[in-house]
């Protein structure tokens, strides 16, 4: 028991002496669907992830995972609190200068690829860069250098008709690394593929993490907690993490505690 407790309050002292990459304060986002009728998706929100994480949240499906994981992208704002990314408060900025904050700091890796069809695998990746200015020669160049650094050095020229959905994933995967953003957020990667492509697509995320990435992943499948350092379970809009007291000091202000939620999106 003296050890588990010491290896905590190391732990929670480590956390303290690290950046925070992503913060949610007191977060709440609830939806009009008119004539009267709001629906609350996530309230209470208060969530740290630490430089150099690997946090996984794991929630069934309409939990408000999804919710989260749109706000804690800059995809979408919340009704109220605050949303830091890498210390900055995106709450009062405008749409385009949170784009231009979510292009910089955050990379995101979905369920369904969502990849290009008419563009080559490289061309897929370098995606972000396009959209920044980068020269085309410089994108081409960081691209099939990183696609090859994921074990795609022979299919850069390949459209995603032309990839399996292993292939595809390790693009999306590129695509988020390019901009070497602060963060990965991971969305179900693993959904639409098989066990053992899947199990494929975590290593690469592990070992990006073990490389220093900072990695969030949002699952509903509790067999891939095993490889996180910090686990959040959210239901009916309330998050706790795994370890946390009462008090919520290993997770972030009252994250310890659950607050009631009427309805779940």
């Amino acid at each position: 028991m003296r050890k588990k407790i010491e290896t905590e309050k190391i732990e929670t002292t480590a956390s303290k002496n690290r950046k925070e990459v992503i913060k949610l304060d007191d977060v709440c986002k609830v939806y009009n669907m008119g004539e009267g009728v709001e629906v609350t998706a996530i309230c209470g929100i208060n969530f740290v992830v630490h430089e150099g994480d690997f946090s996984c949240v794991l929630g069934p499906s309409g939990s408000g995972k999804s919710t989260l994981l749109h706000i804690m992208g800059l995809l979408d704002t919340p009704t109220s609190g605050k949303v830091y990314i890498d210390g900055i408060d995106t709450t009062k900025m405008s749409p385009d200068e949170q784009a231009a904050v979510r292009g910089q700091k955050i990379g995101f890796v979905f369920q369904m690829f969502n990849l290009i069809p008419s563009l080559k695998a490289w061309e897929n990746a370098a995606i972000p860069l396009t959209i920044r200015g980068v020269p085309l020669v410089e994108r081409e160049k960081r691209a099939k250098e990183l696609l090859t650094k994921l074990g795609l050095g022979e299919r850069l020229d390949h459209y995603p008709s032309q990839l399996s959905g292993g292939q595809r994933q390790r693009v999306a995967i590129a695509r988020a690394l390019i901009n070497n953003p602060a963060v990965i957020l991971a969305d179900e990667p693993t959904g639409n593929l098989d066990s053992k492509t899947g199990r494929e697509v975590i290593d690469i995320l592990v070992n990006l993490n073990k490389e220093g990435k900072t990695i969030v992943l949002i699952t509903h499948d509790n067999s891939l907690t095993r490889v996180a350092q910090k686990i959040w379970r959210i239901k009916d809009g309330r998050i706790k993490m795994d370890g946390a007291d009462e008090s919520g000091k290993d997770a972030g202000k009252d994250a310890g505690k659950y607050n009631d939620v009427n309805n779940e999106v």
